[in-house]
């Protein structure tokens, strides 16, 4: 796997290193001890399919706090996504900055989302999959969410949104 990192602290684009051949190619897209080797968490409790019908859907902002703070990796296995992502660890250097990737099934890249961190996509193409690899279980009391459009982050989303939930069109920064 290739570990790229991003301008936010331990965020990081994790690719597939392809063996090509004349069938096509095979790829390791998980490795408990390469993450682990480079200080992310390798610990994987929990996966999720967010299936979305039409381009434009935007999710997020999402993250849970301690004691069930999580660290994601995040594919989208069709269709393409942009992916958002936002450090909101008040001690670290890159507190409030954001960055987005374009996730898509043919480029196979996956985004890891450190613990502290709020996480959102929309969606850029009709019937796209995405797939979540997740550090901890669902806690719903220590579930947050942050608005989409909050002016302090500026997200520049690339499409006007066509699908959101009312929940979290209406987040309030928590």
């Amino acid at each position: 796997m290739i570990f790229s990192p991003t301008k936010l602290k331990d965020a990081y684009i994790v690719e597939p290193q392809k063996l090509e051949d004349e069938r096509g190619f095979f790829a390791r897209t998980w490795c408990e001890n390469e993450f682990r080797d480079r200080g992310l968490n390798p610990n994987l409790v929990q996966c999720n399919i967010s299936f979305n019908k039409k381009k434009g859907t935007l999710r997020g902002m999402h993250l849970q706090v301690e004691p069930y703070a999580e660290a994601k990796l995040v594919r989208c296995t069709q269709g393409a996504i942009y992916d958002a992502i936002v450090d909101l660890r008040p001690d670290s250097e890159t507190f409030k900055q954001w960055i987005a990737v374009e996730l898509t099934a043919i480029n196979h890249r996956a985004l890891y989302v450190p613990e502290g961190f709020a996480h959102g996509f929309q969606t850029l193409e009709d019937n796209t999959e995405v797939f979540y690899q997740m550090s901890q279980f669902y806690a719903p009391e220590c579930a947050r969410g942050y608005s989409w459009n909050d002016p302090s982050f500026q997200i520049d989303w690339p499409l006007a949104i066509s699908v959101i939930s009312a929940k979290d069109n209406n987040l309030t920064n928590y």
